[in-house]
């Protein structure tokens, strides 16, 4: 109504002033002179409709927030109903699917949003099937990302909201419980995919065996920097620091190598360390790893990631932000190459408010703002320049960026237009994604058709955050006057549910407090040091001494424990540690202490592929029950190089070098020392061994060491063709057949 007043005041106006001007051009002058009274009316008339802003009562956002609520519960009955255990209600056909992972996940995503919508009953009897029936023990391949970002997070939450849901604790809660075993299950699972020469992960794993074989080692921005908030949470719980300094060892290593501009790309290769895409923004593949360097200095009090953002803010600010929009550009000369907007960079706003920065936030808040309004929903991509939705980008999968932006800036400035933003949000999603069993996907945002998918982020994000915009009262918007006293059995006492939660990039809140009551930061812990670069900056990163190795041709390729495991044997025939001694030499960088160069190096590792060669014939030879026979059937090697000897009790025995008097080892040891790819190779049973948490802890510590933030080290970056930037190399929900 009021817009169609101030059109009609409008349009009288300019009427009026079109008949002055064709009366008489002075008699105008006159009026408008003189009139002062209504030429100020008419001047400032456009204000009017600024100042028109919709009033919120208590009632008003009770009724949204309460629509919301039904909103969440007929998507979610509609999962329990229609799709349960599989990972996803598909809302068209009224059935289900896995996707990610075969792991219930819809069910695990949307538990604390029970909890935070006060459905503390339906929460206690998820938490009971949960607990009773939840096993991740599972031969598949996972997304590393998407699995503790949604799974890990989500325990997490669950578990620190379960004093408030009224369930049955443990003693030692909030530093024990069944929920917090299970995610720590799922995380230790996860972490071998960071045993990297990198320390990168890769992103995927075998739930049940680790890292596939031929797994890619490309992986994106965003997939190794976003682990540290659900890590660190887990370490500080359990007092097992090792997620915590896997997922920081990750972040700095990708933290160093970002372009001299500063810009990161979009695809790295985690084993060498080389950038694949190298588009730089702050969206898809990229997006939550800016994130989780706010949250991370929050929540963990640590000043170096906050730091760190603020130095890869400044690039993003000048190469990226072009009229609060933020655009796509080169890494490394900073020149746009993707004049767009995607609908995954609302968070950026978010961002912005944890660190004060309300102005930029709100102006960028308004740009997106408009594509909602164009359209009804956000597109995935927004091309800028030409005002409309990208080719092949048109879609809205029911995201929830815009919402968690509105909300985080309402609670920062309590401005109403946030309210607006939400109010448009609810609307476009009950006229246009509703269908009998849930809410679609909408695979056009032009004309909103609909897709056969209702994503769990959904019902872990966007209906929570449109929740908590209509409900300032909630408990999450806890400001620090209240909370609970808990005594652990020690008797130490903590405050619990006194607001700051923090949440992770999947909506799922951590309570600050449960961190600080299983675990006190002390500054004589030997890991992580906290120190002071030359400069005096607050951020404390490590340099990881280069290692080089030899060369190795496509079919000598294999991971760093396979080769290892190469038989390097010494004077004292101490087997395996010599192998270790073998590999610690050509480690060094520059080593000038008397050991062997690195030419000399190459060279024996030549050899040993050599022997290794031999000991691949001897395995292929005793499984085919062949004898092998020699000419020289004395002990002592012949000339040519080495010789085997057989007898009718004893397998074949490799002696190396000629003329050896070392002790050999016995063939169960020739063939538990060859590589993976060897035993396949010749039909051996696999003897993989197990992935060791705590070797790889040591091996990060061994390795870290402080630097300063303007590090002059450049790394040489591949260049070679990709996959378009926007594509997530994420190979989750692919099955293997056998279970």
């Amino acid at each position: 109504m009021v817009s169609k007043v101030y059109l009609l005041i409008r349009l009288c106006r300019y009427l009026f002033t079109l008949v002055l001007l064709m009366i008489n051009m002075n008699l105008f002058l006159i009026l408008w002179h003189y009139g002062f009274i209504l030429g100020a009316f008419f001047c400032f008339l456009p204000f009017y409709q600024v100042n028109a802003i919709r009033k919120y009562s208590k009632e008003d956002l009770l009724k949204l927030r309460e629509e919301v609520r039904q909103m969440f519960d007929h998507a979610y009955t509609g999962y329990l109903k229609y799709a349960y255990p599989y990972d996803e209600l598909r809302p068209l056909t009224c059935d289900g699917i896995d996707t990610w992972g075969s792991y219930s996940l819809t069910l695990i995503d949307a538990l604390d949003t029970l909890a935070v919508m006060g459905n503390y009953s339906e929460f206690k009897r998820v938490v009971d099937i949960v607990t009773t029936k939840a096993n991740f023990d599972a031969n598949i391949n996972v997304s590393v990302f998407e699995t503790n970002i949604r799974i890990v997070g989500g325990l997490l939450s669950a578990h620190m909201l379960s004093q408030r849901a009224g369930v049955d604790l443990e003693p030692g809660w909030p530093c024990n419980g069944p929920l917090l075993r299970l995610a720590e299950d799922v995380a230790r699972r996860l972490l071998a995919a960071f045993d990297t020469p990198s320390g990168m992960p890769y992103g995927t794993v075998n739930l049940r065996h680790g890292v596939p074989p031929g797994e890619t080692t490309v992986t994106c921005t965003a997939g190794v920097g976003t682990f540290i908030l659900e890590f660190a949470t887990l370490s500080r719980l359990t007092g097992d620091p090792v997620y915590e300094e896997v997922a920081l060892n990750a972040l700095n290593s990708l933290f160093e190598r970002r372009s001299g501009i500063g810009l990161f790309g979009n695809h790295i290769d985690i084993s060498s360390g080389r950038w694949v895409a190298l588009d730089s923004g702050i969206g898809a593949g990229v997006d939550s790893f800016f994130e989780y360097l706010v949250k991370g200095a929050i929540l963990l009090d640590r000043p170096e990631l906050m730091a760190m953002f603020k130095e890869v803010r400044k690039p993003v600010d000048r190469y990226l932000k072009k009229n609060h929009w933020y655009v796509w550009a080169s890494m490394h000369k900073g020149q746009v190459t993707l004049p767009v907007f995607q609908s995954l960079e609302a968070y950026w706003p978010g961002v912005l408010s944890l660190i004060g920065d309300i102005d930029t936030a709100l102006r960028s808040m308004h740009n997106y703002n408009r594509v909602w309004k164009q359209y009804g929903f956000t597109p995935e991509f927004y091309n800028i320049a030409q005002g409309e939705a990208g080719s092949n980008r048109e879609s809205y999968p029911l995201r929830p960026e815009l919402a968690e932006s509105a909300m985080y800036l309402y609670r920062a400035t309590g401005d109403t237009f946030m309210l607006d933003i939400g109010l448009n949000i609810l609307r476009s999603l009950q006229h246009s994604a509703k269908t009998p069993c849930g809410y679609a996907t909408i695979k056009d945002a032009r004309d909103h058709t609909q897709e056969n998918r209702m994503e769990s982020f959904f019902l872990a994000e966007t209906t929570k955050y449109l929740y908590l915009l209509f409900d300032p009262e909630n408990f999450i918007h806890n400001d620090g006057s209240s909370g609970r006293v808990h005594v652990l059995p020690s008797g130490r006492q903590c405050v619990l549910d006194a607001g700051g939660y923090i949440f992770n990039t999947e909506a799922h809140p951590i309570d600050p407090g449960a961190l600080r009551c299983c675990y006190e930061w002390k500054e004589e812990k030997d890991f992580w040091k906290k120190s002071k670069n030359p400069k005096g900056d607050m951020l404390s990163s490590r340099k990881k001494e280069k290692k080089v190795t030899p060369e190795k041709s496509s079919s000598e390729r294999y991971s760093d424990n396979e080769t290892s495991q190469l038989i390097v044997q010494g004077t004292d025939g101490n087997f395996q540690n010599q192998s270790s001694d073998y590999f610690k030499v050509i480690s060094k960088d520059n080593s000038n202490d008397g050991k062997s160069s690195l030419s000399e190096e190459v060279e024996k590792l030549s050899r040993h592929t050599e022997t290794l060669n031999h000991l691949l014939n001897i395995v292929k030879a005793s499984r085919e029950s062949v004898s092998i026979k020699t000419e020289n059937e004395n002990e002592e090697g012949g000339e040519d190089g080495p010789t085997f000897s057989q007898n009718s009790s004893e397998s074949p025995v490799l002696e190396w070098p000629p003329n050896s008097t070392l002790s050999q080892p016995s063939t169960s040891e020739r063939e538990e020392s060859l590589p993976e790819y060897v035993r396949e190779l010749v039909g051996l049973k696999s003897i993989k061994k197990e992935f060791d948490p705590q070797r790889l802890l040591e091996s990060i510590r061994a390795s870290s060491a402080d630097i300063s933030l303007d590090s002059s080290k450049k790394y040489q970056l591949l260049t070679c063709p990709a996959q378009p930037f926007h594509i997530r190399l994420t190979i989750a929900g692919e099955f293997i057949e056998e279970k």
